[in-house]
């Protein structure tokens, strides 16, 4: 049952020499083709690759590696140098679109010894709240195959609720990390705006996009973070912020440590048990020594209208790139115009042209000022709300989604209640502060329940801290669905 361990537990099998790099990618191997085809969380599969890295490291066995023979996946938006890479569009999988060179994340795993196994599935161009805007199809709930993963980094997720890797890589704009995380039990760390590199991760919206990881729990979380973080030269929104090793601040401790509730975040409407399972996760922490205080994010409601004139604003000219001349989907035309018309019409998904048009429209002479200047107006009153809430708490918990998974195509045509699902992720992405979701529950029907953590900007290690001490003292992450093995 290698596949079920944790990265840390992993770990320090690796370096006992209790288990070898080559058994742990293989039993990684064996699960992705035992349940896989009923999950479709991987799109592409580096099998052949990947066990050739871990006898490499195998036969030449060295401990300098801190990640050496672990397994993962990563997000089908990480360019990894000769393999494929579409951000599950058509617009990049019909010409099988394989990037000369690696993200700086993926550059840094692979020197850090990790080993990668292929790619999860995302919706187009991370575009979506449920992996259901997929070329390659929705990706399914382990817990209950008839809802959704979560998205748009739902086959991140969906791959580590069921073990088939040890972690994965994802990204988080509104909420994509935080979101799916949630609906599958597991881990989800999105990092302080520029805390890590997005150099080589194909953009959503460049300054909200931020990269992290998915886990099963916030030990492996820090492990990672130290890793990734920090300064890159190839990426200009990196901050030279002092990385430290979160690792060793996992002191299980919560004494002295002050909570903030938001009110505005246990809203009318919410599922009752996703309401009940967060508070009694704040009772947790009282328990254990810190002390909850209620405090108000007043801007809150503006959160999703915000964002969905700034996200698509950003998206109408990061997808301007995908034009069919220099990579990308190709067809015959008469004329320039007909052409892309042809091949962005033929390319993107219906979602990405919502966006795209939404924000053309946004960004347009005429409403400029009435829409996109008034949202960066609220944004910075969504920033201001946080910074004044975290003067009085050491982090803020609330719920991550207002309901558990929901039905697959339960939303199928009505893109606005979608955007919905992200009214309790998107101001903190708008604030840039980090977020930790981990799980706090299940409801009547086995669903997880998650909440997330919100730190101040760069103080990952106390919301690392404050969920590597609610882990400790509780089973919830622990929790696996029913699929055997």
């Amino acid at each position: 049952m290698l596949h079920t361990l944790t990265l840390a537990e992993a770990l320090r099998k690796l370096r006992a020499k209790e288990v070898s790099a080559t058994e742990l990618t293989q039993a990684c191997i064996d699960r992705i083709d035992s349940v896989d085809g009923t999950l479709n969380a991987v799109v592409y599969k580096n099998f052949d690759s990947a066990l050739e890295e871990a006898k490499k490291f195998d036969d030449n066995f060295d401990t300098s590696k801190p990640l050496g023979g672990i397994p993962y996946l990563a997000k089908d938006v990480f360019c990894e140098a000769g393999v494929p890479t579409t951000a599950c569009s058509n617009m990049l999988r019909s010409k099988d679109y394989r990037p000369p060179f690696d993200s700086t994340t993926t550059k840094r795993l692979k020197e850090a010894g990790a080993i990668s196994l292929g790619k999860a599935n995302t919706d187009e161009f991370t575009m979506g709240g449920s992996t259901e805007t997929s070329c390659y199809g929705v990706t399914r709930n382990p817990w209950d195959s008839s809802r959704v993963a979560g998205g748009s980094s739902g086959g991140s997720a969906a791959a580590i609720a069921a073990d088939e890797c040890l972690f994965a890589l994802g990204t988080d704009t509104g909420g994509s990390i935080r979101q799916p995380a949630a609906y599958c039990g597991c881990t989800g760390l999105k990092v302080t705006y520029g805390r890590t590199s997005r150099f080589g991760v194909m953009s959503m919206a460049s300054s909200l996009d931020t990269i992290g990881v998915l886990t099963k729990t916030v030990e492996d979380a820090a492990v990672l973070l130290r890793l990734m973080a920090g300064k890159d030269p190839l990426d200009g929104t990196t901050s030279d912020a002092p990385v430290p090793n979160y690792p060793s601040l996992l002191t299980g401790s919560m004494e002295g440590m002050t909570i903030g509730l938001p009110q505005e975040y246990f809203t009318e409407g919410m599922d009752p048990e996703v309401r009940q399972a967060v508070r009694d996760a704040a009772k947790t922490f009282e328990e254990m020594g810190a002390t909850v205080i209620d405090v108000s994010l007043p801007h809150t409601r503006y959160g999703v209208a915000t964002y969905y004139v700034l996200c698509p604003s950003e998206v109408s000219s990061n997808m301007a790139r995908y034009d069919g001349i220099r990579y990308g989907h190709t067809e015959q035309a008469s004329s320039l115009i007909a052409y892309y018309e042809a091949i962005r019409s033929a390319g993107f998904g219906p979602e990405v042209k919502r966006r795209i048009m939404i924000g053309t429209y946004a960004l347009s002479a005429g409403y400029f000022d009435a829409y996109y200047r008034q949202a960066q107006k609220i944004r910075t009153l969504v920033r201001q709300d946080f910074d004044a809430a975290l003067r009085q708490a050491d982090f803020l918990l609330a719920p991550v989604t207002p309901t558990p998974a929901f039905a697959i195509g339960a939303h199928a045509n009505d893109p606005v209640h979608m955007y919905l699902e992200d009214a309790l992720t998107v101001p903190i992405s708008l604030a840039g502060v980090p977020g930790l979701a981990i799980p706090c529950g299940l409801t009547t029907r086995q669903l997880p329940i998650g909440m997330q953590l919100i730190g101040k900007h760069f103080d990952e290690a106390t919301i690392l801290r404050a969920g590597h001490a609610y882990q400790q003292a509780t089973q919830w992450h622990t929790r696996k669905p029913g699929l055997g093995g």
